[in-house]
């Protein structure tokens, strides 16, 4: 539900599991989707998350900075509304957390098979941002950019990218969140902190992580995982077979 891939991804294009890494993984993800929640929860916590960013820096929520390591100057976070806007939005951590706030339980499901269900969000919806911005004729479209670059630029592409249809966004039946918080504590590094969509009804790879940058567009722009391999579609609506609800 990155920027980043969402939890679970593989580290790098191309590369294939073996088959007897499979049958592990395998049998512990069924493991643990029959724990009660609060204890699969504490144990996804540890559980190594793989995504393509480079580990380079890390969220402070108490003071809504970046720092980044190798030397680099720590940063005040900054949530940049731009593209086709008749004026560009800057927003603060802060700012965020003041916007109307929602809870949401919902699912997540890898492109690559699996779910984890039942995951508690926080955050606010897309329209919050709406009632900030004035839009220009066309601007249909939002792509979200993330923190940080990653490890391989396909397409030139060096840091996480994904689109999503303004319309999606807002429909209430996608239940799209942009989110801050992760069962009651600020999002964790590993799940995307400071800020990440969770598009529920998207494959894994759509709910991108670390965002900083949302510009609105004419068009889609193919995500960073559709740059890598033409496998993932920029439209990627989870099957209706893997839904709970329908």
């Amino acid at each position: 539900m990155v920027s980043t891939t969402a939890e679970g991804e593989r580290s790098a294009p191309g590369r294939i599991s073996t088959r007897r890494t499979f049958l592990k993984a395998s049998s512990l993800l069924a493991w643990l989707l029959t724990m009660p929640f609060s204890k699969a929860a504490a144990f996804m916590e540890g559980f190594p998350v793989r995504t393509v960013e480079r580990d380079t820096f890390q969220f402070d929520p108490s003071a809504g900075k970046i720092r980044w390591s190798g030397g680099m100057q720590d940063e005040a976070y900054r949530l940049v509304i731009d593209g086709l806007v008749e004026k560009q939005l800057i927003m603060a951590y802060q700012d965020l957390k003041r916007l109307s706030q929602v809870t949401q339980v919902s699912d997540l499901h890898c492109v690559e098979g699996w779910s984890v269900s039942d995951i508690r969000w926080g955050g606010f919806r897309f329209e919050e941002l709406l009632k900030r911005v004035t839009r220009k004729p066309g601007a249909d479209y939002a792509v979200f950019h993330a923190i940080g670059q990653t490890a391989s630029r396909p397409a030139g592409q060096g840091h996480y990218v994904e689109s999503f249809p303004v319309s999606d966004l807002v429909d209430a039946r996608q239940q799209c969140l942009l989110a801050l918080s992760m069962d009651g504590e600020p999002l964790p590094h590993d799940h995307g902190a400071p800020l990440r969509v969770v598009a529920p009804f998207s494959l894994g790879y759509k709910n991108i992580k670390y965002v900083r940058r949302v510009e609105f567009a004419e068009k889609p722009q193919p995500g960073w995982w559709t740059l890598a391999n033409p496998i993932y579609p920029v439209h990627a609506p989870v099957s209706k077979d893997r839904l709970r609800q329908k």
